[in-house]
């Protein structure tokens, strides 16, 4: 295909893990034809051959609709949407592998939860940078989305945002089923930050839960986790209605309660007394709090922001501190009113 050729309404899905199989199967389960892509060919040989994603979606027949490959050129011809559904370590490299290959009217959606390590950039200025598209082509996806949950057809919402209405408008009729409802936000940098640090928070909310504390201490981490997840985006320029949104307190909640969630999961092993190196490993996928952690950290110094939770989460990950004394720290601080300190 060339690219004065008109796109068709096929979807790309680049990342066949959980969310990336499931996206792939939710836009066949409208007619859409859809290509996954994998980064291995085992992988795809094998999802194409059984039908299955039987390591990350297992249960969960896919259609013939959808084209498995491992050929990124492939995956991507002639595709109007195109999903980026990777670790955000790998984002940066396969973008700019797929940029020759992405149809000019394509609008490129990024359904990545994390902060680029190195640089603490959002996936979508990643995609940006590597595409050099119209920034109103370039969207983020993100709510509670727990792949298990919608697999079994339970009801389930997201936001997607960008900076063009009507091109906002177009990808939630696109992405929105019966049980997949989409909502239009157009608070992109909001969004992704809702949706990194979220994360960073479930790893703290899994260790609360791994130490055997109750519904109180669980409650007042998530409450402040918010704060701090508002006050460092609306650092940054974030809508502060963003945070009370689906794709802020509704995905916080989902992640830090769900034991779905592979965030939440390395958190209860760290509570429970797993080095980190051994809670990493048992994960099947990556749990972006992690990288997350540490872009974070390096921001909320460089920006002057205050995040006690997200430091002391710091601390157990990559410097050695125990989670009881983490939480000691944390208790510890100095008295202080509760107020509106987004600011």
């Amino acid at each position: 295909m060339t690219a004065t050729e008109p796109a068709t309404d096929r979807a790309a899905v680049i990342g066949a893990g959980a969310w990336g199989t499931t996206l792939a199967w939710l836009t066949a389960e409208k007619e859409h034809p859809v290509r996954l892509w994998a980064r291995r060919a085992e992988q795809a040989q094998a999802i194409a051959a059984t039908r299955e994603n039987a390591l990350h979606l297992p249960g969960t027949p896919l259609p013939d609709t959808i084209d498995v490959t491992d050929n990124l050129a492939d995956a991507l011809d002639a595709a109007r949407y195109v999903l980026f559904v990777v670790p955000s370590a790998y984002l940066r490299g396969i973008v700019r592998e797929a940029a020759p290959h992405i149809h000019p009217d394509a609008r490129l959606i990024s359904a990545i939860k994390g902060l680029e390590l190195d640089t603490g950039k959002r996936m979508s200025q990643v995609i940006l940078e590597e595409t050099r598209r119209d920034p109103r082509q370039v969207m983020a996806l993100s709510g509670p989305n727990l792949s298990g949950e919608i697999a079994a057809r339970m009801p389930a919402m997201s936001a997607v945002a960008g900076t063009s209405e009507d091109l906002v408008r177009e990808c939630q009729s696109f992405l929105s089923t019966p049980l997949f409802r989409i909502y239009a936000n157009y608070d992109i940098l909001g969004v992704e930050i809702c949706g990194a640090l979220k994360n960073v928070i479930a790893i703290a909310a899994g260790v609360s839960d791994g130490l055997g504390f109750g519904a109180n201490a669980k409650a007042a981490l998530v409450t402040r986790g918010l704060t701090e997840m508002g006050r460092f985006g609306t650092r940054l320029g974030a809508d502060r209605a963003t945070f009370w949104g689906i794709a802020g307190i509704g995905d916080l909640l989902a992640t830090c309660n769900s034991p779905l969630s592979r965030n939440y999961q390395v958190g209860l092993r760290l509570g429970q007394g797993q080095p980190v190196s051994e809670a990493i490993r048992s994960q099947t996928s990556v749990a972006e709090g992690i990288p997350t952690t540490a872009a974070v950290c390096r921001l909320a110094h460089h920006l002057g922001v205050e995040a006690p939770i997200i430091s002391a989460l710091h601390g157990v990950l990559f410097e050695q501190d125990t989670p009881a004394d983490a939480v000691k720290a944390l208790m510890a601080r100095q008295w202080r009113a509760e107020k509106e300190d987004w600011q």
